[in-house]
């Protein structure tokens, strides 16, 4: 028996992406024992955290660290200097579990707690990723850190250039524009460069994906001349079943099976998708313009809570927020809510966009404060978008359905998601001392 030590992101939504990767490869593999070590979010309690994971059993168990006197919070202090605090209490929990497992052990760190590797460095235990985003855009990273480290060339002096760039994981040239706003930054791309080649530091990267949807980006890593640790695409991680276990998870999905088949817009932007007054506006003129049934998770943030890059906080005051009348002509429609249910929604057959699949709305749109205030997409813009999306026999209704297929048949036995977490736990097997 080896045990792996998970350690997520601090964030319910991390925790729980984490937790139900370690489930399916105790579920997977019976050579497997999982420690998931908890970093509590800044106000958030233990007891919501504990309650969104998955029950924790003789293979699965979680240690929460405890969380903090919210008094004493700094609110100036970063992301990163956040988990830097946390360091020497999960250094000890480490030991307290490598003395237990006598040494047979690996630490697999969730993508953005890459500082945790750390531990695994000074401990000498072999450290692994679990890269929840695609693996294309994994790609990206490392080609960007590649081109400013071994060829002396910095992206971000083309924050205003019409440059494209050939990037190995994509099939086509990448406007610089089309950049995400964390590689144009001066200021936070030096923390990314960090992030990346601490990836390419460990012994391998669990992806949230599968090579049949990103054959180009898992060719790229598949190359002989690649400085990558082995990529294990054990994606989709979807299923997360405490998702609808409260009364308004409940309530919600009550209300889309009363919708028919494949015809609800789902609106939801994840836990830092906030919009400002005015842009929330410019959404819900769309929607009605469209007449198509929403659900909406409205979630707002000011343009100064943008710039400090504050958590969204649920709209408590609609009518102010919405046009005129708004909520009355949409109430046999659409729907409004706060946090989401994300996955069941997903899976309920009212729904039509899944995975990324999705229409275009404007290539160089930064919502973000990294290149300055946050821009407006226009009504106009997001009806074109909505009406794309919803076409009933568009192609991209067909590509999800076939993507849909894909993703079933990777999580079947003999799959290609649970043969790479079987390839995975051979690699873990053979890089313990």
């Amino acid at each position: 028996m080896i045990e792996l030590v998970f350690i997520p992101s601090p964030g319910i939504g991390h925790i729980r992406s984490t937790a139900e990767m370690a489930k399916l490869l105790v579920d997977n593999d019976d050579r497997v024992s999982i420690f998931i070590i908890v970093i509590p979010a800044r106000n958030v309690s233990s007891g919501d955290i504990s309650s969104a994971c998955p029950r924790s059993g003789s293979r699965l168990r979680y240690c929460f660290l405890p969380t903090r006197d919210q008094s004493s919070n700094d609110p100036d202090q970063t992301y990163i200097s956040y988990l830097e605090s946390h360091k020497s209490t999960v250094r000890r929990t480490v030991c307290i579990i490598a003395r237990v497992s006598q040494g047979r052990l690996a630490i697999v760190v969730e993508m953005f707690c890459t500082p945790m590797i750390d531990i695994a460095t000074e401990l000498c235990i072999p450290a692994y990723t679990y890269f929840t985003s695609n693996a294309t855009y994994l790609g990206l990273m490392l080609h960007v850190q590649h081109l400013h480290d071994e060829e002396n060339f910095d992206v971000t002096d083309l924050r205003d250039s019409d440059t494209e760039l050939d990037v190995p994981a994509l099939t086509r040239r990448l406007p610089a524009m089309c950049l995400p706003s964390v590689m144009l930054s001066k200021e936070w791309f030096p923390n990314l460069l960090r992030r990346a080649k601490t990836l390419r530091g460990t012994k391998g990267i669990l992806v949230n994906s599968l090579a049949d949807i990103e054959p180009q980006a898992f060719k790229f890593f598949s190359g002989e001349d690649q400085d990558t640790p082995p990529l294990y695409a054990v994606g989709p991680i979807l299923r997360f079943k405490n998702d609808s276990d409260d009364e308004k998870g409940s309530e919600i999905l009550r209300w889309l099976d009363e919708q028919p088949p494949r015809s609800v817009l789902f609106l939801c932007f994840g836990s830092m998708g906030g919009f400002t007054e005015e842009q929330t506006r410019e959404i819900a003129v769309a929607l009605e313009r469209t007449g198509h049934r929403f659900l909406w998770s409205l979630r707002l943030v000011s343009p100064e809570e943008i710039m400090a890059g504050t958590i969204p906080g649920d709209c408590t005051n609609l009518e102010e927020v919405l046009p005129e009348g708004f909520l009355d002509r949409t109430a046999e429609t659409g729907k409004i809510i706060g946090w989401a249910p994300q996955v069941a929604v997903l899976e309920n057959p009212a729904m039509v966009e899944e995975l990324g699949l999705a229409a275009e709305i404007r290539r160089e749109y930064r919502r973000d404060s990294l290149l300055g205030e946050p821009e407006i997409v226009t009504a106009e813009e997001i009806e074109r978008g909505i009406n794309c999306v919803m076409e009933q026999d568009s192609q991209m209704r067909k590509k999800v359905e076939e993507t849909r297929e894909l993703l079933r048949a990777a999580l079947l036995d003999g799959g290609s998601s649970k043969a790479a977490m079987r390839m995975f736990v051979n690699d873990v097997v053979k890089n313990i001392p």
